[in-house]
C-alpha cells in the first residue's frame, strides 16, 4: 500500500473559466475609431469654416500687399544708383497648408548692383537702411554673405550674391491659403523707363513698338518703383557695343552677357544671353 497522502481533489467541473476579454476589447476599439473619425471631422470643419487663428494662415490676397510694400522698401534701401530691376511676381502653387487644403507661395525679387568684392558692403548697407522692425542682418552663407529680415506678417526677406556683379533680394510668403488670389498693383501709364527701354531696343536693332511688361511696387514715401521689361526676341546674338553710346561709355556693370548703365533717372539692364536676351529699365524709390 502506498504511503502517499492525497491532500486535495479536482472538481469534476474542471478549472475556472477566465473572465471574458473579447467583449470589452471590441468596445474599446469601436470607441477609438469613432473618436478618430469625429476628430478628423472637427478638424475639417475648423479648416473650412473658422477664421485664421495664427498669421501663417492669412491668405495670399492678404499677404500680397505686405510683399509689395516690402519690395518698395528694398527698392528705397538699394538706392537710386544701386537698384537694377524689379522682377515680375511669381505665384507657385502645389504646397499644402493642411492635409486637406492646397496652398500657394508668392515670391518677388529685386536685383541690385554689387560689383565683385562689394557684396558684403552692399548687403550691409541695405540692411542698415531697412526699417528697424525688420531686424535685418547680414551673416555668412554657403556662397557668401546673406541678408535675412522679417517684413512682418511672416513675410521673409533674403538676399544673396549672384555670379555676375549683382545681389538678388527675395521676398516670399511661404505656403498660404490662396483666398481670392494675389492681385498685382495696377500699372500706371508709361514713364521715363519705357522711353529708355525703347531707346535700348532701337540701338540693338530690335522693334520697340510692342508694349513692355510693367512691374511696380509702392515706395514708402509715396509714388512707385517701376521696371519696364521686354524680351529681345529671337535673332542674332547681341553685342554690348550697340549700347555703349547710350551708356556714355561709362557702364555701371560690364559682366558679359550682362550690361547695365544709367540714362538720366533710369537704370537699364541688358542680359544679352544668346538663348534668351532681355532688357529692363527701372526707376527706383527716392532714398
Amino acid at each position: 500500500m502506498s504511503g502517499a497522502v492525497q491532500t486535495g481533489w479536482v472538481s469534476s467541473a474542471g478549472p475556472a473559466a477566465p473572465a471574458p476579454a473579447r467583449s470589452w476589447r471590441r468596445w474599446l476599439l469601436a470607441v477609438t475609431v469613432v473618436w478618430a473619425v469625429l476628430l478628423a471631422l472637427l478638424t475639417w470643419v475648423s479648416v473650412r469654416e473658422d477664421p485664421p487663428t495664427v498669421r501663417e494662415q492669412r491668405s495670399l490676397d492678404q499677404a500680397g500687399p505686405v510683399v509689395d510694400r516690402a519690395v518698395g522698401e528694398l527698392s528705397r534701401a538699394a538706392g537710386v544708383g544701386g537698384l537694377l530691376e524689379l522682377s515680375p511676381p511669381r505665384v507657385v502653387s502645389g504646397c499644402r497648408v493642411t492635409p486637406f487644403d492646397d496652398g500657394a507661395r508668392l515670391r518677388r525679387e529685386v536685383g541690385v548692383l554689387a560689383p565683385a568684392g562689394s557684396e558684403q558692403a552692399v548687403l550691409t548697407g541695405i540692411a542698415d537702411r531697412l526699417p528697424a522692425s525688420w531686424r535685418a542682418g547680414v551673416g555668412p552663407g554657403l556662397d557668401g554673405p546673406e541678408l535675412h529680415a522679417d517684413a512682418g506678417e511672416f513675410v521673409a526677406v533674403e538676399g544673396r550674391p549672384t555670379a555676375d556683379g549683382r545681389v538678388l533680394l527675395l521676398v516670399e510668403t511661404g505656403c498660404r491659403p490662396v483666398g481670392s488670389g494675389y492681385r498685382p498693383a495696377l500699372s500706371p501709364a508709361a514713364g521715363p523707363e519705357a522711353a529708355a527701354l525703347t531707346a535700348a531696343l532701337t540701338a540693338l536693332g530690335r522693334p520697340g513698338d510692342a508694349a513692355p511688361e510693367l512691374v511696380v511696387a509702392p515706395c514708402p514715401g509715396g509714388g512707385l518703383a517701376r521696371t519696364a521689361r521686354s524680351a529681345a526676341g529671337p535673332g542674332p546674338a547681341e553685342s554690348k557695343d550697340a549700347l555703349a553710346p547710350l551708356a556714355g561709355n561709362a557702364p555701371l556693370l560690364d559682366q558679359p552677357p550682362v550690361y547695365a548703365y544709367r540714362a538720366g533717372p533710369v537704370t537699364v539692364l541688358a542680359d544679352l544671353a544668346p538663348d534668351a536676351p532681355r532688357l529692363a529699365a527701372t526707376v527706383g524709390c527716392p532714398s
